[in-house]
């Protein structure tokens, strides 16, 4: 009932109403209120990352890494650069679902051919981007805010979890624990605690063990 025409064994239900800067819109049915739903706008104004799925070789074409655009745009004759390798080629074609695209926007899945570069010089985890536009680079460090969920034990400096970041799987060592916080409000409850443990949030300086391509979340 109600889901794509109003429903005459529903008279309590009057229906629903959102305002928004967009305008008015107002239904009583879900198709309604599914067709009211506003796209989001896709970052497209920011510099290009493209998170590396996988990279295939393809007979005639050379080598095709693929994966998403999660922001910028991804046109052929970019030159890229794949952190944190720092290898640097031209985009020769772009396609999603074997058409060629003149651009692929943030949400596309897209393969993209590259010049001069092996299959065996790229690899799942690496990032794509604009290599003139505010390329990715490699992180030696960062500092994280962790919430341990479930662990047997506690954790203190030196332990080495695997992290999964973006399409990158690398185990990255607690070099420093700063500063306990409070999950729900983010404020610090304690200085270089010794250690945490399950239930707690902290914020952690990590090291990868191995070059890992890292931003902070904007």
């Amino acid at each position: 009932d109600n889901m794509l025409e109003p429903s005459t064994k529903m008279p309590w239900f009057k229906g629903w109403m959102v305002e928004r800067k967009e305008g008015k819109a107002e239904g009583k049915c879900l198709i309604e209120a599914l067709d009211a739903i506003l796209p989001p706008a896709r970052p497209t104004d920011k510099a290009l990352r493209l998170p590396l799925q996988d990279v295939y070789k393809i007979g005639g074409i050379g080598t095709v890494p693929v994966g998403r655009v999660e922001t910028g745009v991804l046109k052929p004759g970019t030159i890229v650069v794949f952190a944190p390798a720092n290898i640097t080629t031209e985009v020769k074609s772009v396609e999603m679902h074997h058409e060629a695209l003149q651009e692929a926007v943030p949400g596309d899945n897209v393969g993209f051919n590259v010049k001069n570069v092996s299959v065996k010089e790229l690899r799942r985890g690496y990032v794509a981007g604009d290599s003139k536009s505010n390329p990715p680079k490699g992180a030696a460090d960062f500092t994280a805010q962790v919430i341990v969920l479930n662990h047997p034990g506690q954790i203190s400096n030196g332990y080495t979890p695997v992290l999964d970041c973006h399409t990158a799987h690398i185990a990255c060592k607690f070099a420093e624990i700063k500063e306990k916080v409070d999950r729900r409000t983010g404020k610090s409850t304690e200085d270089n605690p010794k250690s945490i443990k399950s239930g707690d949030a902290a914020i952690v300086i990590l090291v990868p063990s191995k070059p890992l391509c890292v931003e902070s979340f904007q």
